[in-house]
């Protein structure tokens, strides 16, 4: 099995969801995710730096918002878990898929 990263973008909670049960729709997946969930990883504070040779800026479109690592046979089968993410309920949520590669 491989390793792939799922990179998480959000610009912020829809309406009428509590803490608890935001954290509980993240629980619930994860525990979904079983053994193949190598690391549930943690959320990014806002406030992210892009450093290019051009200069440091301030991340203002399209934060990343958090990461986690599972490992899957295939692109397609981490694909296919990213698919129930809870990230996936926000209006602007998204799941950005990579392969890692061993070094």
């Amino acid at each position: 099995m491989k390793n792939y990263v799922l990179i998480y973008f959000n610009n912020g909670i829809r309406d009428g969801v509590s803490p608890e049960d935001f954290k509980a729709e993240w629980g619930n997946w994860f525990g979904g995710l079983g053994d193949k969930l190598v690391d549930a990883g943690n959320p990014f504070n806002t406030g992210g730096q892009a450093v290019e040779k051009s200069g440091v800026t301030t991340i203002e479109n399209w934060p990343s918002t958090g990461y986690s690592i599972v490992k899957a046979e295939t692109m397609d089968e981490a694909v296919e878990m990213a698919k129930s993410c809870p990230v996936l309920n926000e209006p602007d949520g998204a799941v950005r898929v990579y392969e890692t590669m061993p070094m």
